[in-house]
């Protein structure tokens, strides 16, 4: 239960709220100890005594004190409520705040089911507890003091008797209660795993269908279901367990309240009305007591969601703004790669080796080599989405460990292999990075992109809300709306990561051309496996195992009879030879002639 005490910062910007819920508290608990004395007086001195007048007006008094508990249980409730749902409010915004700043190498090894279910399921339990357990707790304590005090003060002898049956009860509940967060933290482990199993599947039911595997992602499913499953019957089986025990010991000091206290009125030491009061009082401590087995239970519930919380708050970004930090001006563009070297956590071989490189400003820098080479890997680390592990990564001299990341990134365009979209209109996605871009600007760059034509054969346009993930636009419709985001920030450096691969011929070319306008005057990294691409970068570097093994134009490295020359014998040249092919053949659609002439060259005339 300890764990829970972290939530005490949570709590304290509500402490005024809290008083007035421990004030509402101490009023209900005063209405409750006092409704006992009244039931005796009534036995006592209305029944036993023969007062009429006093039970009318007993009777009067209860239902007033029941109006004034009805009234106060329902502010203390909502008051609960309010504390509970801000709670909640503050911990989820917290929660998700971090992980938009944990770095990518947390994300690498994380399931996104598994972060829905903390920022979810896990605040919710928690979210529970903080608006009805903790004012519990206070009341249980202070009802379990206060009628153990009564209880003595009337009768001793009987107090301790009748209190004997409690003892274990709580001995009992306390052992479940050491047990019971284990238990609810394989539950919220299980069913974030079954989270991430959903979000896996629902994002590649296309893939699924593909290739007919339905059955299998079922029974994929179904087994993660049953572990959620025999986890949440094992609460249960436990939860089922304490109950008829508790319900037993409750009945049994009932029992003997009855036997001792009714010997202790035929002996006259006792009256009727004084018994029944003290199985009032009793049956009073003996509902907390019962409520404790409950209590541990959200108690455990709640320790389980803090635990996993905590879990996530506890990891410091690897990668942040340094207090002593200063924000970046206008960049000229000048980016050095000096004695890099570069590791993803949890790997063993380095991804980059005493790597060494200067870029010029507004140079444009092609970056191939074998899968695997460290090409997106090196690109990564100049808007810091990783960190070095040895050497410098310097724009315009500036180590990027040591400026503002904000004003480093908002320099930074970046299009990269896979074009995510946001469930949002196709204004909105390409103002992300400037939500107050005019749409007179975003046109501009959706021109740029050569997006603009297709969006306005669109139902609404630049108002239409693309589906998840952009997928009801084709893959060369997302990747235009991507290039657009990335050119409204006007960006110093830019960064292709294989951007044309999802286009068709005419497409590419026609971004071609725009990019080829728009690279002029910023720095511009491209990673391409297309040599219409690379060959008019004014460097281009080749990579493999992590270090730039030739660099030079286009010319120069085929000169080398290197790698270079090996991958373009082997993969571009051929595929360049195809691009140019299909471009003549878009190029005389209109001359029939023109086609059966180039197909009688090509040989299939």
């Amino acid at each position: 239960m300890k764990k829970l005490l972290r939530l005490g910062p949570f709590l304290l910007p509500y402490r005024l709220q809290i008083v007035f819920s421990l004030l509402i508290l101490l009023v209900l608990t005063a209405i409750g100890l006092v409704i006992p004395i009244i039931i005796r007086n009534i036995i006592d001195f209305g029944i036993t005594g023969g007062q009429d007048s006093y039970l009318i007006y007993a009777s009067l008094v209860i239902a007033f004190l029941g109006l004034l508990r009805a009234s106060f249980n329902y502010l203390q409730r909502y008051v609960n409520e309010w504390i509970a749902a801000h709670v909640g409010f503050d911990l989820r915004n917290e929660l998700y705040d971090h992980i938009q700043h944990l770095p990518f190498s947390f994300h690498d090894h994380s399931q996104s089911g598994q972060l829905i279910s903390r920022c979810i399921e896990d605040v919710r339990a928690i979210e529970r507890f903080t608006g009805f357990g903790f004012v519990e707790i206070i009341r249980i304590s202070l009802m379990m003091v206060l009628i153990t005090i009564i209880l003595f003060y009337q009768e001793p002898l009987l107090a301790v008797i009748s209190l004997i049956p409690l003892i274990p009860l709580l001995l009992v509940t306390f052992n479940f209660g050491k047990r019971i967060g284990g238990y609810f933290y394989t539950v919220d482990n299980t069913l974030g795993d079954l989270s991430a199993q959903l979000q896996e599947n629902v994002s590649g039911v296309q893939v699924v269908r593909a290739f007919a595997r339905e059955n299998f992602e079922i029974d994929r499913f179904s087994v993660k279901n049953r572990l959620l499953y025999k986890a949440r019957v094992l609460v249960v089986s436990q939860w089922s367990k304490i109950m008829p025990t508790t319900n037993f010991l409750v009945a049994l000091s009932t029992i003997l309240i009855i036997l001792f206290g009714g010997l202790l009125v035929i002996k006259g030491e006792m009256t009727v009305g004084e018994v029944v009061a003290f199985n009032g009082y009793l049956l009073m401590l003996a509902g907390p007591a019962q409520q404790l087995a409950w209590l541990v239970n959200s108690a455990g519930e709640a320790e389980a969601g803090t635990k996993r919380t905590f879990e996530i708050l506890d990891i410091e970004p690897e990668i942040s703004t340094h207090p002593d930090s200063y924000k970046l001006q206008t960049l000229a563009g000048k980016v050095e790669f000096s004695n890099v070297d570069f590791q993803y956590s949890g790997e063993n071989a380095a991804t980059l080796e005493n790597l060494n490189a200067i870029v010029q400003p507004n140079q444009i820098v092609a970056l191939i080599g074998p899968t695997g080479s460290g090409k997106s890997s090196l690109v990564n680390l100049i808007p810091r989405f990783y960190d070095v592990s040895e050497g410098q990564v310097l724009v315009d001299g500036h180590d990027v460990r040591t400026v503002d990341l904000i004003s480093l990134r908002r320099q930074i365009g970046i299009v990269l292999q896979t074009s995510l979209l946001f469930s949002s209109t196709i204004r909105e996605n390409i103002a992300f990075g400037r939500p107050d871009a005019s749409l007179d600007e975003v046109i501009n760059s959706a021109k740029a992109a050569q997006a603009h034509d297709f969006i306005l054969d669109l139902p609404q346009g630049y108002e239409t809300v693309v589906g998840e993930r952009g997928v009801t636009l084709s893959g060369g419709q997302r990747q235009r709306i991507a290039i657009a985001r990335a050119l409204l920030l006007n960006p110093r450096i830019l960064i292709l990561d294989d951007s044309t691969s999802s286009v068709d011929i005419e497409t590419e070319r026609l971004i071609q051309d725009a990019l080829n306008h728009l690279m002029e005057g910023r720095t511009t990294f491209i990673i391409a496996h297309r040599l219409s691409t690379v060959r008019k970068a004014d460097i281009i570097f080749v990579m493999d195992h992590g270090r730039i093994v030739e660099r030079g134009t286009n010319s120069e490295l085929l000169d080398l009879n290197g790698l270079y020359r090996d991958i373009y014998e082997l993969q571009l040249r051929d595929q360049d030879q195809f691009n140019d092919d299909l471009l003549v053949i878009h190029g005389n659609n209109q001359n029939p002639s023109g086609i059966r002439g180039l197909e009688k060259g090509l040989g299939i005339g």
